[in-house]
């Protein structure tokens, strides 16, 4: 029984130091605050579940990006319907506007953009400006290096191809 409540008490431990970036991959991924709610549990739950098979050779905060990232992308594929979640994000977004003013019109840009993207794209560029690099992405991807890099580079000339048209 020790074993099981040491473990818990470590799986608590990392939780509390990694919760901030479980809640930025589930914004990332939902705009809803409940859907967003949902999805930190899914997320909680597969952590859990894979806690005694993790490997200490990866980083812990690779592994978490790693789980976070797939959950994230399998919870927005048992979505029913792309339109309901977006018009959410309108209606959060709205709010956002009238209670932060303060947020840079950049930024909130580059969400909406970012938000344009497609599910694998949007968690290579959401690891990018987490500051982590292409061969952490690449371990969180199941990828290889270089074809973080490419990847990379053609989604950031999207983003800027969407900035520039928005400017028109």
């Amino acid at each position: 029984m020790k074993e099981s409540q040491s473990q818990e008490t470590l799986f608590i431990s990392y939780l509390e130091n990694y919760k901030k970036l479980i809640a930025k991959v589930a914004r990332i991924y939902c705009y809803n605050s409940e859907e967003q709610k949902d999805l930190i549990q899914d997320i909680t739950l597969q952590l859990w579940k894979s806690f005694p098979k993790y490997n200490k050779t990866y980083s812990l905060s690779t592994w978490i990006y790693r789980i976070a990232i797939n959950v994230s992308i399998s919870y927005i594929r048992k979505l029913t319907s792309r339109s309901n979640t977006y018009s959410s994000y309108q209606q959060q977004f709205e709010l956002v506007q009238i209670d932060e003013p303060v947020f840079d019109e950049k930024l909130v840009q580059l969400y909406h953009f970012i938000e344009l993207l497609k599910p694998i794209d949007k968690a290579i560029i959401f690891l990018y400006l987490e500051g982590c690099k292409n061969k952490e992405i690449a371990s969180v991807m199941g990828m290889t290096a270089s074809n973080i890099s490419t990847r990379k580079q053609r989604i950031i000339e999207e983003l800027k191809i969407y900035f520039e048209t928005s400017k028109k």
